[in-house]
Parts: structure tokens; C-alpha cells; sequence
């Protein structure tokens, strides 16, 4: 087995192991260490957005999507737990309880609350018809 031996040039010190520059394969693994994590969050932020057919949607969801789209998208994240200004949506509906209202997570009560807002939230009465809000509701329940 090889022995590892330090040698030290100019004041530089460099490892040799076997015949290999340790020193610069440890810069390497140093800048991949670092360069990895950077990759992919990058790739992780560009993540392309699935078309509705990949997701599945009916027509009735693709409306509530394009509603989204155009009147919750700014506030709330629909396909991650971050939220923007508001919280998330994702799986609003897989839980028994609205994270921070605490209430309950049904049509019934998430439909009050796009009408009449609730907290920061505006209310969309005048914004969207009832079959709108209830295409909306659909689409929150592929989330």
C-alpha cells in the first residue's frame, strides 16, 4: 500500500498519494461539493410546469386552473409548501384542517372564504360567478 507523504515547496505544502496530487483532488471535491447543491436548486427552480393533459385534468378542472392562474397564482403557490403572500395550496384539501385558519378544509368553507376573503385575502365575489368559484374548487382538489 502506498504511504502518503507531505512535501512541502515554497512554502506551498502539497500531498502526494501514490502519485496523485491530493491536494488538487481535494480542490476538486471541494468545488463539486459546492457546485452540486447550486445545480440542483437551479434545476429544481425550473422545473417545467405539466401541461393540464399530463396532470389529468377534466375540462371543468382546466377552467379552475386558468382561474387560478389568473386570480390566486400571485399570492398562493399551488405546487410547493412555500407560500407567497398567502399560504400554500397544495393539498389544501388532503388535510382535514386549513393550516391557518384551522378551519375546516371542505368546499363549503373554502368556497366562504374566495367569496368573502378572510385575513389579508380579498373577497372574489365580484370577481368570479359561483361557476367559476366551483370550477376553482375542483382544480384546488388536484393540488
Amino acid at each position: 500500500m502506498p504511504k502518503l507523504r507531505l512535501i512541502v515547496i515554497f512554502g506551498e505544502a502539497s500531498a502526494f498519494y501514490g502519485g496523485c496530487d491530493f491536494v488538487q483532488t481535494l480542490r476538486l471535491a471541494l468545488i463539486c461539493s459546492l457546485a452540486l447543491p447550486v445545480l440542483l436548486l437551479t434545476a429544481a427552480c425550473d422545473e417545467r410546469r405539466k401541461s393540464d393533459a399530463e396532470l389529468g385534468l377534466t375540462p371543468e378542472q382546466v377552467v379552475g386552473r386558468r382561474i387560478y392562474d389568473d386570480q390566486c397564482d400571485r399570492c398562493h403557490e399551488p405546487y410547493s409548501s412555500k407560500g407567497r403572500k398567502g399560504p400554500s395550496l397544495e393539498g389544501v384539501f388532503k388535510h382535514q384542517y386549513l393550516g391557518k385558519s384551522g378551519l375546516p378544509a371542505n368546499d363549503e368553507r373554502v368556497n366562504e372564504i374566495i367569496l368573502s376573503g378572510r385575513g389579508d385575502m380579498p373577497a372574489f365575489s365580484r370577481a368570479l360567478t359561483q361557476d367559476q368559484v366551483n370550477s376553482l374548487l375542483l382544480y384546488l382538489h388536484t393540488l
